[in-house]
C-alpha cells in the first residue's frame, strides 16, 4: 500500500477530529491515578515536602517544588484540572538529591498533591490548596 499525500493528510484530519471529540478523553481520575501510582498501598505523610503558594496571582505558571529524601519516584497531580496528571520524577541510584521543581498550569482554585515511592516501598504524600485568582486553563 501506497501512502500519497491525499491519504496523509485525510488521515492526519481525522486523528485531530477524534482527538478533539468532547467526552472520549482518556484522562484518568485523580484515585485511578493515586492507585496506580501506590499499587494500593496506603500513604504516610511523614517525609515528603511540598512548597506551592497559597494564592497564585496567574495559573498559567504556578511554581511547585517537592522534596522526598530516599525517593526513587515522585508525582505531582492537579485534582481539579481536566487532565489531573501533571509530571512524575524518577530517580536512580546516583541521584545525589530527590528533589523536584517546576512550573504548572492550574485551571482553577484545587489542590496539589505529591506522591513519593520511596526506595524501602512505602508511599508517602503532602497535599497544599493553591487559591487561583486568574484560571490558567481556559478559566
Amino acid at each position: 500500500m501506497t501512502l500519497t499525500r491525499r491519504k496523509a493528510l485525510t488521515l492526519g484530519l481525522g486523528g485531530i477530529a477524534f482527538a478533539a471529540i468532547p467526552g472520549l478523553s482518556t484522562a484518568a481520575t485523580v484515585e485511578e491515578l493515586t492507585a496506580a501510582f501506590t499499587g494500593g498501598a496506603a500513604p504516610g505523610t511523614s517525609g515528603i515536602t511540598l512548597t506551592t503558594p497559597e494564592i497564585a496571582e496567574n495559573g498559567n505558571t504556578v511554581p511547585v517544588s517537592v522534596d522526598a529524601p530516599g525517593a526513587v519516584a515522585i508525582m505531582l497531580m492537579a485534582s481539579g484540572n481536566p487532565e489531573p496528571a501533571v509530571a512524575t520524577f524518577t530517580f536512580g541510584p546516583a541521584a545525589g538529591r530527590q528533589f523536584a521543581a517546576t512550573r504548572i498550569r492550574l485551571a482553577k482554585t484545587q489542590d496539589v498533591i505529591a506522591m513519593a515511592k520511596m526506595a524501602d516501598g512505602s508511599i508517602v504524600q503532602a497535599q497544599a490548596t493553591v487559591k487561583v485568582t486568574i484560571g490558567g486553563c481556559g478559566g
